[in-house]
């Protein structure tokens, strides 16, 4: 015990002596400035993320993109995972380049690219339109996506560095709430900004991106230990690349409808690019094991913070990547337009209803970090994933029109929730790993992070459709029939795939106006035909088949949650790397 007891007792010295060397060297606020300007670039990520989501609606119709048609979705699915797909196939290979070359290095590399990406973006929207403006954001969000890699992999890394291990908790805490606040913020101003001009969701991040570009090159230090000797792993770095880039790929394809099935599950092609992607991840741990100088360092598993806490986050990610996309979803294309808010509206509004999330989190999640410096992340993350359990399951209980005082208590216990986790489960980490391999450690972290988002909004939307898709043809028959619209005509409409239904809901798109022939609505009473065609009817007739694919994604969600309770309890008592 004493032995145990003298060696923690040097790492904190050690530590603290690292810091104290750094105030000398580069004054004793350096670690703020670290501090700030990774902070900004966590906001500004994650305001980038958010921003799109509420914004689509207005950049559809400012694209004069019909959602009906199958390469409409295609294009919405890009424009909201391209970021996710790339940030999450190159995050490993930049974290192993940071420990060879400079977290700061490559970190201000990020910024700059990031930025570049910003303008073009903006630049794109202004003069290019239709589906070749499309293309060209989702090419430009790829760009991003490079640039926010370089970002992820190396802020984390940069704060374990310039912080002593007794503040990291704090950091951590202060960090985590830009960027999981920044999601919140985002929707708030894109929903502000797409009212106003929907040029303006892509202006927002130049003017950010310029700053925070040129004031990390000025202000940053590398502080970390490099291992310059150390060699790329390019065998496992493409071997890797390619596996996760087809597992993606399939995983977003499969929500699209194939034949007559409402999902692609189905599809020869979807499940071989999965086959061929799962043997390739196989092949490369294989590669990994046996290489001198691995991209995935497996040694690092055999500290039972970093894989429980690795583990934890993984699952916690699953359980609430796609959370927030599912409730803008209800709230923008069902509950705000059976409340009477016009779609030109129902973004902001969308985003102002969302912010009781974010006070749970703004609240908890600095206090979490604070508590994890005194008393490590066991406890404090296991309580925030049990209470996003019950959050899950209470959500599970609302109706499509539900009080909005219930919603909102419930999403801010779910924002209680994930901020009692996610800064002492970094911190955890980040603190269990050896100096020299924080750069690699962060870089794994951020690829179970992002790649846990992307297999949520995969796995929430295969649930959603296969649960909207059994109750949808009996919703939209009953629903036009009751309105008089000819039985024979109902039926063919009921057919509507439900990803188009649901998309058509969420882009503020009444599709009845489309699918009921011209000559059965010149017949109907002129009453019926505004009554059809209103904003509010079709998001009416479907909401009930919508409420039988979200609560199979709740219960998912809180399974998840549940699991990523235990994984966090496993993780052990508090532990520093000496």
């Amino acid at each position: 015990m004493d032995q145990k007891a003298g060696i923690k007792g040097a790492a904190r010295q050690e530590s603290v002596k690292t810091a104290e060397s750094e105030e000398l060297k580069f004054g004793k606020h350096y670690k703020w400035i670290a501090l700030s300007n990774t902070t900004l670039g966590a906001l500004m990520s994650s305001i980038n993320g958010s921003i799109l989501i509420i914004s689509l609606p207005a950049i559809f119709r400012g694209l004069n993109i019909n959602p009906l048609m199958p390469t409409s979705i295609v294009y919405l699915l890009w424009l909201l995972l391209g970021y996710n797909v790339v940030t999450g196939v190159i995050l490993l290979t930049i974290g192993r380049l940071s420990d060879m070359y400079g977290r700061v290095r490559l970190y201000n590399l990020g910024f700059l690219i990031f930025t570049i990406g910003s303008i073009g973006l903006y630049i794109s929207s202004l003069y290019i339109g239709g589906t070749s403006g499309a293309l060209s954001l989702i090419l430009l969000r790829l760009l991003q996506g490079l640039g926010g890699a370089f970002l992820f992999a190396n802020s984390t890394a940069i704060l374990t560095d310039a912080f002593p291990s007794k503040e990291r908790g704090k950091a951590m805490g202060f960090n985590q709430i830009a960027a999981v606040g920044g999601g919140i913020l985002g929707l708030i101003i894109g929903g502000l900004l797409s009212t106003v001009d929907w040029h303006l969701v892509f202006l927002l991040s130049v003017p950010i991106g310029i700053i925070g570009t040129i004031w990390a090159y000025l202000a940053l230090h590398e502080t970390g230990k490099l291992d310059p000797s150390k060699k790329l792993d390019l065998s496992g770095n493409i071997i890797f690349a390619a596996s996760l880039t087809l597992i993606l790929i399939a995983l977003t394809y499969a929500i699209l409808p194939y034949g007559s099935s409402p999902l692609g599950w189905s599809n020869p092609l979807i499940l071989s690019l999965l086959g061929i992607g799962i043997l390739l991840l196989a092949i490369f741990v294989f590669i990994e094991l046996k290489s001198r100088f691995p991209m995935f360092n497996m040694a690092l598993f055999k500290i039972r913070a970093f894989t429980f806490g690795n583990i934890s986050l993984f699952l916690a990610g699953i359980s609430r990547g796609g959370l927030q996309f599912m409730l803008i979803i209800w709230l923008q294309g069902i509950w705000l337009p059976l409340h009477g808010v016009p779609f030109s509206q129902t973004p902001f509004d969308a985003a102002l209803d969302m912010i009781p999330f974010i006070v749970g989190f703004m609240f908890f999640g600095p206090l979490s970090g604070y508590l994890s410096d005194r008393y490590g992340a066991r406890l404090l993350s296991t309580i925030g994933m049990l209470v996003n359990v019950a959050g899950f399951l209470v959500l599970a209980t609302l109706p499509a029109e539900f009080n909005f005082v219930a919603f909102a208590a419930i999403i801010f216990f779910l924002g209680v929730g994930q901020g009692l986790f996610a800064a002492p489960n970094t911190t955890a980490i980040m603190n269990s790993l050896p100096a020299e391999r924080r750069g690699s450690g962060s870089g794994m972290r951020a690829t179970f992070m992002n790649v846990s988002f992307m297999f949520s909004l995969a796995i929430f939307f295969t649930l959603l459709i296969s649960g909207f898709a059994i109750s949808l043809p009996h919703s939209l028959y009953s629903g036009l029939v009751s309105a008089n619209v000819p039985a024979s005509t109902a039926n063919s409409i009921a057919s509507l795939p439900p990803t188009a239904a649901i998309f058509s809901a969420f882009l503020g798109y009444n599709p009845l106006k489309t699918l009921i022939p011209a000559s059965v609505l010149s017949s109907l009473p002129s009453s019926t035909v505004s009554a059809i065609t209103s904003k509010s009817f079709f998001p009416k007739i479907i909401s009930s088949a919508f409420m039988s694919g979200m609560r199979l994604v709740f219960y998912l969600g809180a399974l998840l949650s549940l699991v990523a309770a235990i994984a966090s309890a496993l993780r052990g008592p508090k532990y520093i790397h000496e």
